[in-house]
């Protein structure tokens, strides 16, 4: 069904920014949640309040979830399309994981100390050296049982495909023969007032556009809804690292609603 051209139903500024006090409020009491309680919690305490965590910051974004399916239980790798830093507020919400992100996000204001502090592994994605470092983390993470996830495109998109996968971080379940969870993350209108729009625009972080800028169109956006949905866990049953990230992003697409992908896996920095 084509898109439809349908205005977007928007919140006044003088409650989005009221919703922005209270969300920078929420970080900061997270932020101090994990720097003095964490360390003293153990790995069942940690992911119960970092999923209660997440779910009250979509509540204040007015951003509803929506899951199918169901997460695998730890020690597990999921890997997911990328449209928006809400992908991970997403994620914990459902299933809390351990996140390999870019170096970029914990230079973010605020939230990067607050990921950082959460147990985010952190890689300097055109750096091989680096790249090998987090397979031996990830390899250790998984046999210790964490459930981890992370993002192969390597950056976001904008909602309308899944780009080619990075196969080089799916060395580390191939490892120690772990299974990998496929998931379609997807941001559509709330209610039938906007049916047959297939996509919401306000959470598509890509570009240029900053993420303060990106975080105000979400506050200002009243009927913003985010979709998952959990494939079956699959082990690499004899393919490649290359062909697996192949497979992932075909079934990552086809759970997100997407085209299939044309081209097999990117080539750059191991595919």
């Amino acid at each position: 069904m084509p898109e439809l051209a349908v205005p977007a139903p928007q919140r006044a500024w003088p409650a989005a920014l009221a919703r922005a006090v209270v969300l920078a409020l929420h970080v900061l009491h997270g932020l101090w949640t994990v720097q003095w309680h964490f360390a003293r919690w153990d790995e069942a305490q940690r992911r119960r309040r970092l999923q209660a965590w997440a779910q009250r910051a979509l509540a204040i974004l007015g951003v509803e979830v929506r899951s199918q399916g169901e997460p695998a239980a730890r020690g597990c790798l999921v890997v997911a399309n990328h449209v928006s830093w809400l992908d991970i507020l997403a994620i914990d919400a459902v299933a809390p994981c351990r996140f390999v992100a870019k170096a970029d996000v914990h230079r973010w204001p605020l939230l990067g100390a607050l990921v950082a502090g959460a147990g985010t592994l952190f890689i300097e994605r055109a750096s091989r050296r680096d790249a090998l470092r987090v397979v031996h983390q990830l390899a250790e993470r998984l046999q210790a049982g964490d459930r981890l996830a992370l993002f192969p495109e390597g950056t976001t998109s904008d909602g309308r495909t899944v780009l080619p996968f990075h196969a080089n971080l799916l060395q580390a379940p191939l490892a120690v023969g772990a299974s990998v969870q496929p998931l379609g993350l997807a941001y559509r209108p709330k209610g039938a007032a906007r049916q047959g729009v297939q996509r919401h625009e306000a959470p598509v972080y890509v570009g240029s556009t900053t993420l303060l800028a990106s975080l105000w169109r979400v506050l200002r956006a009243a009927d913003v809804a985010v979709e998952l949905h959990w494939g079956q866990p699959q082990q690499a049953q004899g393919r490649d690292r290359r062909r697996w990230a192949a497979d992932l992003r075909a079934e990552v697409a086809r759970l997100a609603g997407l085209p299939p992908p044309v081209a097999a896996v990117s080539h750059t920095g191991d595919g």
